[in-house]
């Protein structure tokens, strides 16, 4: 792995819609200031428990242009018990809370077992459809099932975190009005079939992220990722699409706020 640093993208007003604040080493203030330096805007900081979702409002309420999503992951999803559905239900009440999630299905590590997985995430719909709030879906190895659910359960608006699925599901998916996210894997380049499913999306359901502390961009693979690295997502994506990267951040940042309910 090199060791240089790479010209840091800019896209002003860009909007990283899923990364975790309280898993990376620098200070909240420190990682928000360096992505301001790099035109992002907004932040959405996703919750993996009651406790992290938590953690996401008080950073949402600390700093401007932060805001939170309450859920379970899936790979904890068998720890989703009353207590943790009324902590998550309750911090849905508050506007800096702009999602339901993370939740979802990953039967690719399968840390909680596949019923205690779909069950947790019927949990998470019903509370998008009480909120009217987006849903923030993770899916690894179970795009079949996850869709299956996600048609029954009828969510409002649904994002697709971390969009994995080729240009079939791609299709399939924003043919639902789904919206899909893409993260740094868009940019290895073993991933072409990631590229083809963002060039499939339609513009209006296309957004970016950057999962940070996690899967950092190419040019800073085997690094801490953080969310002033989304403009290389930006990059990638607006190659795929034969599009500019200014296009791309204007039209995922647009998206963003529809689907989140974010303030201009």
């Amino acid at each position: 792995m090199s060791e240089q640093n790479p010209e840091l993208p800019v896209h002003a007003g860009a909007v990283d819609t899923h990364c975790h604040l309280f898993l990376c080493d620098l200070e909240p203030q420190l990682l928000l200031e360096e992505a301001r330096g790099a035109g992002v805007s907004t932040a959405i900081c996703a919750g993996i428990d009651p406790e992290t979702s938590r953690r996401s409002l008080e950073l949402a309420e600390s700093f401007r242009g932060v805001f939170a999503t309450a859920g379970m992951h899936p790979h904890t999803a068998s720890e989703m018990d009353r207590a943790a559905g009324n902590t998550i239900e309750e911090l849905l009440e508050n506007p800096h809370v702009v999602a339901v999630g993370e939740t979802g299905l990953d039967f690719y590590r399968r840390l909680s077992p596949a019923p205690e997985q779909e069950k947790s995430l019927r949990f998470h719909a019903s509370l998008a459809r009480e909120t009217g709030k987006a849903m923030v879906v993770h899916v690894r190895d179970a795009w079949a099932r996850a869709l299956r659910i996600l048609e029954e359960e009828a969510p409002p608006r649904v994002v697709l975190h971390c969009f994995s699925g080729d240009a079939a599901t791609a299709a399939e998916s924003a043919a639902r009005g789904y919206f899909l996210s893409f993260a740094g894997p868009v940019t290895y380049p073993k991933n072409e079939h990631l590229r083809a499913a963002a060039a499939a999306t339609p513009e209006d359901q296309l957004l970016v992220e950057t999962d940070s502390p996690y899967l950092a961009p190419q040019a800073l693979r085997g690094r801490d990722n953080t969310p002033a690295n989304v403009g290389f997502v930006i990059e990638e994506v607006a190659r795929a699409r034969g599009e500019t990267p200014d296009r791309v951040a204007e039209t995922t940042s647009s998206n963003a706020r529809a689907v989140f309910g974010l303030p201009e």
